[in-house]
């Protein structure tokens, strides 16, 4: 009985349409199509990147990158990355928590304002925080008696960067979260485990993996943020000038080696964020694999 059912599960398969019925030769066009165009738009502008770096030699290379100015540029970014990311991963988890395991009026509102920052230009969320906490802006004046300065300073570099990178975490999580359902969390509590027990043990298993690309984004977005932090940092060299900003000023000063120097250590990072990136999605397809 089991030698034929295999044997009409087979001819089934037979039956069935193949995914590429397009001729070889259109298969190879189109992935050659992608190639040249990838090629073209993505690896010659960087690869170019590091050639104008290099090409004064690497003793200019690495002056560069050891200038106070960059140093202090590259702290910042790590710096305000450090910040951002971990307060989007903790709300990105609240929200996604809330919308896939909760039903509450004005969860669609919810959502359409987790991403709006996805529609939102960078350069005006910039302009928001100056209209809010800037000299002349609505919070401005009591700042400025307290003592606290937002605009052109830490908290304002860090509050846009937060802005900008507020959806990645969460929009990571609420479909993964919506797709597996309440069913293992609902178990979990008919036998008496709590809220954090329950979180700890059943749903951040689950989850992992998502919750680490979308940091993987969120930290990619953070690093190399320009628009909104272009208008609430002042450009003050060495003070609040992130990378990006170090290589335009460098730039706009003719320092051409020096931009495109600083300007690959972002590439680096970048790169770094990619291979971290396909380490997880590799990690997490061998994960669902292994639970089907």
């Amino acid at each position: 009985m089991a030698g034929a059912i295999t044997v009409f599960a087979q001819k089934e398969d037979g039956k069935r349409p193949k995914h590429n019925t397009e001729p070889l030769f259109v298969q190879w066009l189109l992935i050659g199509i992608a190639l040249l165009f990838l090629g073209l738009v993505v690896l010659m502008p960087l690869a170019s990147v590091f050639v104008e770096a290099f090409r004064k030699g690497a003793a200019v290379y690495f002056k560069a990158l050891s200038e106070p100015d960059a140093l202090s540029a590259l702290k910042l970014t790590l710096i305000v990355a450090l910040i951002a990311v971990p307060v989007n991963t903790i709300f990105g988890i609240a929200a996604a928590w809330a919308i896939s395991k909760f039903s509450f009026k004005g969860k669609n509102l919810l959502i359409t304002l987790i991403d709006l920052p996805f529609a939102v230009s960078p350069v005006i969320a910039g302009l928001i925080y100056v209209l809010l906490f800037g000299a002349q802006g609505f919070l401005g004046p009591w700042l400025d008696d307290q003592g606290i300065q937002i605009i052109f300073a830490l908290p304002g570099i860090v509050l846009a960067t937060i802005f900008v990178t507020v959806p990645f975490v969460a929009r990571e999580l609420i479909p993964l979260m919506q797709a597996q359902g309440v069913q293992e969390e609902e178990a979990a509590a008919s036998l008496g485990a709590r809220g954090w027990s329950i979180f700890w043990r059943v749903t951040l298993p689950n989850i992992k993996w998502g919750l680490l690309y979308g940091i993987i984004l969120s930290n990619a977005r953070a690093m190399g943020e320009f628009g909104a932090v272009s208008v609430v940092s002042g450009h003050i060299r060495g003070q609040t000038n992130t990378l990006p900003l170090h290589v335009e000023i460098v730039y706009n000063e003719y320092q051409f080696s020096a931009a495109f120097a600083v300007a690959s250590l972002l590439v680096m990072l970048a790169v770094v964020t990619l291979i971290v990136k396909a380490v997880v999605e590799w990690k997490s397809a061998a994960h669902h694999t292994g639970t089907n």
